[in-house]
């Protein structure tokens, strides 16, 4: 809706435009500015004077064009036609766009969104006479091929319905039911919902996590976990792999759907990411992954003021579909791009800067992204979650530059991706050193019921070896590894074999690029046993050169490749030969 208010632009300053007569304006108001209608949001607002951050290439634009208000927050239409969709960083779809302007994002094409014209196959829940409450389900539309989109009473509106459409075809701006509230007035419900981007929707209440987000990667099921409803951030420098990374996240963990943004990344990368998501299989489904999947796209070199809010459009939407009971993961790639966003317009603000000149409120920006994960119990009465898992890209590499410092304070899980390792080929590139989940101790209890009882001990000892090689590896660059004691030589052999058999892992492989609990519990074990039998016979004083057998180990470093995730007992075999192996070197020096 649009009101008769209007302003003067006075100054344009890239993505940043000064007005006058604004004084009948709000603070976070969305506006249209100038001839070509430009999206904008009021971001400072002084008596009758204005700062307006402009979503779109402001050339051309001239002092003197005129201002209007469209009398709401910057928002999103959140309905049917969200899910397999590919929007930019203000919801506009790129498909739609692309059809209008095949090379470029024009100017002032106006806030187009979810297609208004497309009828939806609706199954009605409710009839005249029911009384239904914030965030009840009213009707169910078969979005895709596997997610059932549920519409929902907006938040903070409850009451009688006085009528109520039958079961058929709708576009989503015709109204299915009418409600009655307490007070008298009449609400018009439909299959939409706007909703201000920068607001979190509400729920009836956060609770404890207490589930894994099963990704199938073992360096994080088994070392690092990720929980559902919890915070990720996953640094690293260019070309360690964050990407790829993300890109098995979406494609593997058991998230029911994926908001993947593309945040001031690489135009070619995201083309990338564009092209591919659509051809990849769900392994889940055996469905396309795009139905169910979101993605945001804004690329480097789209409007820097965009960039900065296509986090909270995607964030928006993931808490939508939370809200009908479904377990949401997004993918942010990557936060720091969206922080040089943030700088930028700081900049342009003439802000005081702070350390590298990004602005003081980064901190409380990326704490406000990263609060709004979580468990929660829906208005439904279901559990459902968000979570939330942030690449860094720091300049370098550098961990300690503002943007990965200060994440590390908001986050739980901290996958430090390793240059060494990524040089190596040893990916996923997580670092076992310097990365840390704070989900271990909330999920102990879930692990001992579902992956095995004595899986906690078992990961802090593989840890533990890990880090004994380490300190020993400093000893062996300087001296050599012969004047280590045998038990010693057996740590720097079994890390090796949990390094290439465990951590090391293949996107490309079909039996590697994803394994199942079980397996990864059985490997890890098996791992274990090869050390206890081997340290055993180290204590029995025989040599380590009999102990470490070449084709043994190798054997159980190859069990990723060779043992299927639906034919784990095959494993068995392998232990069944440590077993054996191990028995005949005991008696051979026994005798």
């Amino acid at each position: 809706m649009t009101t008769d208010r209007e302003g003067i632009v006075t100054l344009v300053n890239g993505p940043v435009v000064k007005a006058k007569n604004m004084s009948f304006f709000k603070v976070r108001e969305m506006v249209t500015i100038g001839e070509k209608r430009l999206i904008g949001e009021i971001i400072s607002l002084e008596k009758d004077e204005a700062t307006i951050q402009v979503y779109e290439e402001t050339e051309g634009l001239k002092a003197g064009e005129k201002i209007n208000s469209t009398g709401m927050p910057l928002s999103v239409k959140l309905g049917p036609g969200l899910i397999g969709n590919m929007f930019d960083g203000i919801q506009r779809p790129l498909k739609t766009i692309e059809s209008i302007s095949p090379n470029f994002i024009p100017e002032g094409i106006g806030l187009l969104s979810i297609d208004e014209e497309k009828k939806w196959d609706v199954k009605m829940l409710v009839k005249e006479g029911d009384y239904l409450k914030q965030g009840q389900v009213f009707a169910e539309v078969p979005e895709t091929l596997v997610i059932t989109h549920k519409i929902m009473v907006p938040p903070n509106i409850s009451g009688k319905v006085i009528s109520a459409k039958e079961n058929g075809s709708y576009s989503i701006r015709e109204c299915l039911i009418v409600l009655e509230d307490d007070d008298g007035k009449i609400h018009e419900l439909t299959m939409v919902q706007e909703w201000p981007v920068r607001t979190p929707r509400p729920s009836a209440r956060r609770i404890p996590i207490k589930q894994l987000l099963r990704t199938g990667q073992r360096v994080l099921d088994i070392f690092f976990p990720i929980a559902k409803g919890g915070t990720a951030a996953v640094p690293g420098g260019f070309g360690t792999g964050k990407t790829v990374t993300q890109h098995q996240l979406a494609k593997w963990s058991d998230a029911d759907i994926i908001v993947y943004i593309g945040c001031g990344e690489r135009g070619n990368e995201m083309t990338a990411v564009l092209e591919e998501f659509p051809e990849l299989i769900d392994p889940r489904t055996g469905k396309p992954i795009m139905e169910r999947t979101i993605l945001i796209a804004n690329t480097s070199n789209m409007p820097v003021a965009a960039r900065e809010a296509s986090i909270y459009t995607g964030i928006t939407m993931a808490e939508y579909y939370r809200d009908m009971g479904y377990d949401v993961a997004i993918m942010a790639d990557s936060t720091s791009r969206w922080a040089e966003a943030l700088r930028e317009i700081a900049g342009r603000l003439e802000e005081m800067p702070a350390e590298e000149g990004y602005p003081a409120y980064l901190p409380s920006r990326l704490a406000e992204f990263y609060e709004r994960a979580g468990m929660v119990e829906t208005f439904n009465g279901e559990e459902a979650s968000v979570t939330i898992i942030g690449a860094v890209s720091p300049p370098g590499g550098d961990f300690s530059e503002p943007v990965t410092e200060n994440t590390k304070r908001f986050v739980n899980a901290f996958l430090a991706l390793d240059k060494k390792l990524a040089y190596a080929r040893h990916y996923p590139a997580i670092n076992y050193l310097t990365s840390y989940s704070g989900y271990i101790k909330m999920l102990e209890e879930w692990y001992r019921e579902n992956v095995g009882e004595d899986i906690i001990e078992l990961r802090a000892k593989m840890l533990k070896i890990l880090q004994e090689e380490n300190k020993l590896m400093e000893i062996v660059q300087l001296v050599g590894e012969d004047v280590l004691p045998d038990d010693q030589r057996l740590i720097l052999e079994i890390a090796k074999v949990l390094k290439k058999g465990f951590l090391q892992q293949n996107a490309l492989h079909p039996e590697d690029t994803y394994v199942e609990l079980a397996k990864q519990y059985k490997m890890i074990k098996t791992i274990n046993h090869l050390y206890d039998r081997a340290y055993k016979c180290v204590k029995s004083g025989i040599p380590i050169s009999q102990i470490r057998k070449e084709r043994l180990f190798d054997e159980v470093i190859k069990i990723k490749y060779s043992v299927p995730n639906d034919q784990i007992d095959l494993i068995d075999d392998v232990i069944e030969k440590i077993d054996q192996y191990y028995e005949q070197l005991e008696s051979k020096y026994k005798d």
